[in-house]
This record gives structure tokens, sequence and C-alpha cells, in this order.
């Protein structure tokens, strides 16, 4: 009979305020300063619900995990409200109307664990002017969007780095895709651990820098995650991709476990690997070196991978290109590369 009452009592429980109480609480903010994306466009004519919106409700419905609350008005971030949330959601572009004390606030609400931080695609494209405590938007997400070569429906290929994580076990280690990929500026790797990225090894549209997709950041006692797929619809239905944003809410919300030591070694190889494929020289090729390198020393490989990240201003066609001292500084970190992986 104990045994019995004591299962009631233990339905009874379950079946509580309280611990539906304890589902996560997500704010998702899908708002649009600047260029507006197809998966947070309102019907046309219509007040009505977004394609993300209608999708972060579904995976909520469905895993039971947590609720959503969805807006398109950055206004409604502030310190109160940060009571009564656990996480974060960003897919926005622009100068967001944040007030000052409302991202000091963020910052501090982060840090200290009680809150997480999921950026999705073009929440790397949002950036406003901020002087106060703390870091500005752009280097807390560490990175700001800096062209997308690989345009929507650009076949590419990725790969998991980093060892296992939550945030990515729905995909496979390594998979074709076709998205729009973001490069960007302002992207630190001894700041994060990169968990996905470009491998120009087998993707036609190269570069001869890293371009991480996905990465996980701890801030204080806080944990930060942040990718670039979700720019189309068809990744948005893509079950992979619901099961990634279900699984960075869990992690960022410390419901799952999972480190986010940076990796810049890591990183570097692979913006060598980068540079190697650019280079047009075969797979097997590229792999052996990169092998090689493997045992440099790790000053050189960040110190030289800072110089291959330092070519992508320079690339002919942007404002800032130079295209006589993009091809001297291509052609010296090459030989150098080249030189230090013969066998």
């Amino acid at each position: 009979m104990n045994r019995r009452l004591a299962l009631v009592a233990l339905l009874c429980a379950l079946a509580s305020p309280a611990f539906a109480a304890d589902k996560i609480r997500v704010l998702y903010l899908d708002q649009s300063v600047g260029f507006r994306h197809a998966p947070v466009t309102r019907p046309k004519n219509s007040n009505g619900p977004t394609q993300s919106e209608i999708v972060m409700a579904q995976i909520a419905a469905t895993s039971g995990a947590f609720t959503v609350e969805s807006t398109q008005d950055a206004r409604t971030i502030t310190p109160e409200k940060l009571k009564d949330i656990d996480v974060l959601a960003f897919y926005t572009t622009g100068a967001l109307p944040i007030a000052p004390e409302a991202w000091a606030a963020i910052q501090q609400w982060v840090e200290s664990g009680k809150g997480g931080f999921v950026g999705l695609h073009s929440a790397t494209d949002t950036a406003w002017p901020y002087d106060g405590p703390g870091q500005s938007y752009t280097a807390f997400i560490n990175g700001k969007f800096a062209g997308h070569p690989w345009v929507q429906g650009t076949p590419v290929t990725i790969q998991a780095i980093g060892g296992q994580h939550p945030t990515t076990k729905a995909w496979p280690t390594r998979f074709a895709y076709a998205e729009e990929i973001y490069q960007f500026a302002d992207y630190d790797p001894a700041k994060v651990r990169a968990l996905q990225a470009m491998d120009f090894t087998d993707t036609a549209l190269k570069r001869p820098w890293f371009i991480p997709i996905t990465w996980a950041r701890e801030i204080g006692k806080g944990r930060l995650f942040s990718t670039s797929l979700g720019h189309t619809p068809s990744t948005w239905d893509d079950p992979r991709y619901r099961a990634q944003i279900l699984d960075a809410i869990r992690w960022t919300a410390h419901r799952t476990p999972g480190q986010a030591k940076p990796n810049p070694d890591e990183q570097a190889l692979w913006a060598l690997r980068s540079l190697l494929a650019y280079d047009g020289r075969p797979k097997a090729e590229v792999e052996a070196r990169v092998t090689r390198l493997s045992k440099a020393d790790p000053a050189w490989l960040r110190d030289t991978a800072a110089r291959t990240a330092a070519l992508r201003p320079l690339w002919p066609g942007k404002p800032t290109s130079d295209r006589t001292r993009f091809d001297a500084a291509y052609k010296a970190v090459l030989d150098e590369v080249v030189a230090r992986s013969d066998g």
C-alpha cells in the first residue's frame, strides 16, 4: 500500500503546476531591422505567425521540453522580463532597439548562469552601438556577418569538429547540404568551441580561410550557441535542424551536459586545410599535410591561421580589396604552409 501511495504522490507531483513550471521558458525574437528572411516574414496582409514562430511552437509542443513566447519587438526584453525566461533565442538583423540597460542586464543574466542564448542564422548579422559595461553584441556572439559567398541553395559540405557535442548530434558527422552560409569578421577562435565547419575539400566554391558553421561558448556560468544554418524555409522544415534547435535550447539552459572549451588549435588546422583545398590540391594530399601540420608548434598554427583570416578583407571585389596585396599575402602563407607540411 505504501508503494501505491508513493506512486500516486509521484504522479500527482508530475502533473502539478510546479513540475510544468520546470519547462524551459524561451523568448524567441525574430525581428528584422535590416534584411528580412523568409522564415521570419509574416504572411502577406496578415499579422499571423511567421514560419519560424510556428516551428518553434511545434518543437515546444512536440518535445514538451520548453514553452516559447515569440516577438518581433526587442523592446520587450527588459531586466524584469529576464526574470521570467531561461533562454533568449535570436533570429534577427540590423540595429535592434535594445536599451543599454537591457543589454547590460542580458549579459549579467547569462554570466550568472540564469540565462542562455541561442543565435540562429542572421543573429550574427545583428549589431547596435553600445559602450556600456560588458561586451558589445558582436563580441558577445563572437562574430559579425561579412558576406555569404554561398548563397541560398549553394551545395556545401559540412563537417563536425570539436568532438561530440549535444547541439550537433542530430546531424551526421559529415554531410552535404544546400544553404546560405556566412563568413565572419571579428571572429575570435580563442573564445569559442567550433562544432561544425565548412570542408572545402568537397565544396566547389572555396575560400582560403576557416568558415565555422556552429559554435558554443561559455560566458561566466552561462552558455551561448550560434549557427549559420536557418536561411531557407526548407532548413526550418528539416527534422535535423529542428532537433538541433531543441538540443541548443536544452544545452544553453543547462539541461544537458557538454563542454564549450575553446579549440583554437583545431580551428587553426581547419584554416590551413581550407588554404590547401583552395589551392586545388587533392583531398588525400590535403589530409596528409594537415596530419603532419598537427604536430607543429601551436603558436605557429594560430598565427598562420590568423594570416589566412587576414586574407578575407583583401578578397577581390570587396570594398577593401587589393588584388596585388591579396596575391602576395596568399602566396606567402601558402608557401610557408606547404614547406612546413612537406613530407
